[in-house]
């Protein structure tokens, strides 16, 4: 006898079929609208701008509204899973569980549904939080201000915990993530003579160099920073001195004043580069809508001691990831927690073998519906009160 599959695992290999890069998700807002299109309407308003989707279930008495977000992009990845239901997109992979993610979002909205609670629920599908910080445009654009939540709540898969499992934390869960490109422009020539050239790859050599001072001389150590420089390109051949060399990178940090200060420290670097070596540096550094992810004391408490009174919980206190996250930009405007949610896979965030453990799905729709539904309902407001 074929044993039947949770229509949510269903829906999460359809949707990891069809993985697709940031503002690019037509076929899976088209796959998402359907199914909520397929759930009873009476209680639902949506909204749509492109690939991001709004669903609103309007509550019985709607005295405040009660936000879930999910991203929902790709990655350009090439799958190395062989699952059944791999990847059919050529170099696009769901690697980071947002697939999971979808899935255990429609479980929730079609609880609420059937059952709305008395303040209203949001969801977001959320395009390109790989990319370009699809909260930040969404948000800027005012594609919530219709809705806008008076509370957000996010997850996100964690392969290094074990299913069963939620892990969170008050404050800085996740860093600021600036991406930067620095290219230097000079004089290239013949290898024999230096004299009439300027080397752009000595130039961006001491620059490298430079730049590793930032965290360990200008950063406080008991404050959190990095600073990566992941590719260096520059050249064309060996005896040829190169005109022109072009970093890329990131930096990462705990705090956006951390944040700006090694990116002020950086640029200053890249100043005294041009002003030694007689070249012109451009650089570009743009945070888009990363800040950190910040959980804000009360809704991360209400959050916390929920989970911790809960049977089918393990919870545990995460520590703070140098991850980036652009839930972050919507926790920088409305108050509310992201947390990790265990699925236990040998490989790690944007592995081209990531594979999450499906029974995490079940598990999170009725854990986190339970939770909001106690959230919307003023069930953890009255527990409060009642022991205080």
């Amino acid at each position: 006898m074929v044993k039947k599959i949770d229509p949510f695992i269903k829906i999460r290999r359809d949707l990891h079929l069809i993985p697709e890069v940031g503002l690019e998700e037509y076929k899976t807002r088209d796959y998402l609208l359907k199914i909520i299109q397929q759930l009873p309407q009476e209680q639902l308003e949506i909204k749509v701008d492109e690939t991001a989707i709004l669903v609103r279930v309007k509550g019985t008495e709607g005295n405040r509204t009660i936000g879930w977000r999910t991203d929902i992009d790709g990655l350009p990845v090439v799958e190395k899973t062989d699952l059944a239901f791999e990847s059919t997109h050529e170099g696009r992979m769901h690697a980071c569980g947002h697939d999971v993610h979808m899935a255990i979002t429609l479980g929730i909205l079609t609880h609420f549904s059937e059952h709305p609670a008395k303040d209203h629920l949001v969801f977001f599908f959320q395009p390109a939080e790989e990319t370009v910080s699809g909260a930040k445009i969404y948000y800027d654009k005012g594609f919530l201000n219709e809705w806008m939540p008076d509370e957000f709540y996010a997850l996100h898969v964690d392969p290094n915990r074990p299913v069963g499992t939620i892990a969170t934390k008050e404050g800085t869960l996740f860093a600021s993530t600036c991406d930067l490109t620095v290219d230097f422009h000079g004089i290239g020539g013949h290898a024999a003579y230096p004299q009439e050239s300027n080397d752009m790859v000595v130039a961006a050599s001491q620059f490298v160099n430079q730049v590793q001072t930032i965290v360990s001389r200008n950063v406080n150590p008991v404050e959190g920073a990095v600073v990566t420089l992941g590719s260096f390109h520059a050249g064309t051949t060996g005896n040829v001195i190169s005109d022109h060399a072009r970093i890329e990178g990131t930096i990462r940090a705990l705090t956006k004043d951390m944040s700006y200060r090694v990116q002020k420290r950086f640029k200053e670097i890249a100043q005294g580069i041009e002003m030694t070596y007689q070249c012109k540096v451009d650089v570009d550094l743009n945070m888009y809508g990363y800040l950190p992810v910040i959980n804000t004391p009360k809704e991360t408490e209400a959050f916390v001691q929920f989970m911790k009174h809960r049977a089918d919980v393990h919870y545990e206190e995460a520590g703070t990831a140098m991850t980036g996250e652009d839930f972050g930009y919507l926790l920088d405007k409305v108050p509310g927690t992201m947390f990790w949610l265990g699925v236990d896979t040998p490989y790690g965030l944007h592995h081209p073998q990531m594979s999450p453990k499906e029974e995490a799905i079940p598990f999170a729709i009725k854990t986190v519906r339970d939770f909001l539904e106690a959230k919307a309902n003023h069930v953890l407001e009255q527990e409060k009160a009642a022991l205080s």
